[in-house]
């Protein structure tokens, strides 16, 4: 009976650790929001690329600017012979102050703003194009470390299980009833579950630190466990998303105003075949000299170039039409990625939401059940150490990979996000 009572203690230790095991109590969980928050707002890489964005605002107003007025300040007509004369002694001698102004041809400055606005508009979309990049790195990277955290929790609930599995052996072998192979089996195979306990937290600290790198902090700033999550249904076809991503994708939109800067440069360099000008105002300030009353005079002028330079204007044309042709279909290969990509990676969800709900409907309880029996048949001597083991093993990597697949199902819906430039769930 003293037997018969330990062997009970040891199944029921076994079938606790098999079915899972009571979780402490966790003070605090890493939430995604405010991870996606700090790095919106302290990412140098993104403060680098909305200052770039800033600079070429600064350049709007300086294209549609005028030219700075030239003053002109001048003696006009001084005597050879009396050069320090400034007047009154020739009536052609006169002091002259003026100003000219240039200025384009009519519709050049606007189009020069034209140009520089959708310049600007292209580095401003680059902007939101980076932001949502970074939001999709620091998801990916949370939901990795919750997929090795949850690994981790496995590792663990399967080194107690096997510690267990290890006094069971030994009594067993110790009342004559098991063989001491079983013993060194169980050492083995703990040993192993050490190992990828090791490798686990090897790689959570990378992961850790990855995501600290993103975050702009310390790289060994802790991240709290990740709690768990419902994987998000998507309704919407490909062609709904696709239509989405046109009108939502910063990265389209910023070829689009590629395109638009390219056309305005086209009108720009057609407009270079008019002529700009130049408005002088001169006023002479005269003396009385010989029988002259010395009356003050005044200039207006109007001076403009001659555009017979056709070589350099048919070039600039030329110019700016390959400039949008380029833009165009790199426009065209974005949609076209697009497309293939939010095909690729609604099959890839659509694979990882079947597998978590195998795993968790189907593939799991079973093998939960089937570790049960091998224990219960084991203490009764009906099957083998070896059965329980890979009882163990098969239950241990099942629940592994669940975790790793509903972390992979988050990867792709972040990457989904990235190409539609919207959360797909939300839309």
């Amino acid at each position: 009976m003293k037997r018969y009572g330990i062997f009970t203690l040891l199944v029921l230790l076994l079938l606790q650790a098999s079915t899972g095991f009571a979780q402490g109590s966790e003070t605090r969980f890493e939430e995604l929001a405010p991870l996606i928050e700090r790095a919106v707002a302290e990412n140098p890489e993104l403060k680098a690329s909305r200052a770039r964005w800033q600079m070429f605002l600064e350049k709007i107003p300086q294209a549609k600017a005028l030219e700075d007025p030239m003053l002109m300040l001048k003696l006009d007509n001084l005597l050879v012979r009396d050069p320090l004369s400034t007047g009154g002694r020739d009536p052609a001698t006169a002091k002259i102050i003026g100003i000219s102004q240039q200025i384009p041809f009519w519709g050049k400055r606007d189009l020069r703003e034209e140009v520089a606005r959708s310049e600007a508009q292209t580095y401003k979309w680059g902007v939101e194009e980076r932001k949502l990049q970074l939001v999709r790195l620091v998801k990916q990277a949370y939901y990795q470390i919750y997929s090795v955290d949850r690994a981790l929790e496995v590792v663990e609930k399967n080194i107690k299980m096997l510690a267990d599995l290890s006094v069971v052996a030994e009594t067993k072998y110790s009342v004559g009833q098991g063989v001491q192979q079983d013993i060194y089996k169980s050492y083995i195979e703990k040993s192993k579950m050490l190992e990828a306990q090791i490798t686990l937290q090897q790689q959570r600290k990378s992961l850790q630190a990855n995501l600290n790198y993103l975050l702009y902090r310390p790289t060994d700033t802790a991240v709290a466990k990740i709690p768990d999550f419902n994987l998000p249904t998507l309704t919407l076809s490909s062609e709904a998303l696709q239509q989405a991503a046109v009108e939502k994708r910063p990265e389209v939109k910023g070829l689009q105003s590629q395109v638009q800067k390219g056309q305005a440069a086209y009108r720009l360099a057609q407009k270079e075949y008019y002529p700009d000008f130049n408005v002088s105002f001169e006023y002479m300030l005269r003396e009385k000299a010989m029988n002259d009353p010395g009356y003050d005079m005044y200039t207006l002028g109007l001076t403009f170039n001659l555009p017979f330079q056709q070589s350099r204007r048919q070039a600039q044309l030329a110019e700016a039409s390959s400039g949008t042709d380029m833009a165009k279909e790199e426009l065209n290969v974005l949609k076209n990625n697009i497309r293939s990509s939010i095909s690729d990676l609604q099959a890839q969800m659509e694979r990882y939401q079947k597998q978590v709900d195998l795993y968790r409907r189907g593939i799991i309880p079973q093998a939960s059940q089937a570790l049960e029996s091998a224990i219960i048949s084991y203490r009764v001597n009906k099957v083998d150490f070896l059965t329980v083991l890979d009882a163990r093993i098969n239950l241990f990597n099942y629940e592994k990979e669940l975790y790793e697949s509903q972390a992979q199902y988050m990867n792709k819906l972040a990457e989904l996000e990235a190409v539609v430039g919207a959360d797909p769930a939300a839309l």
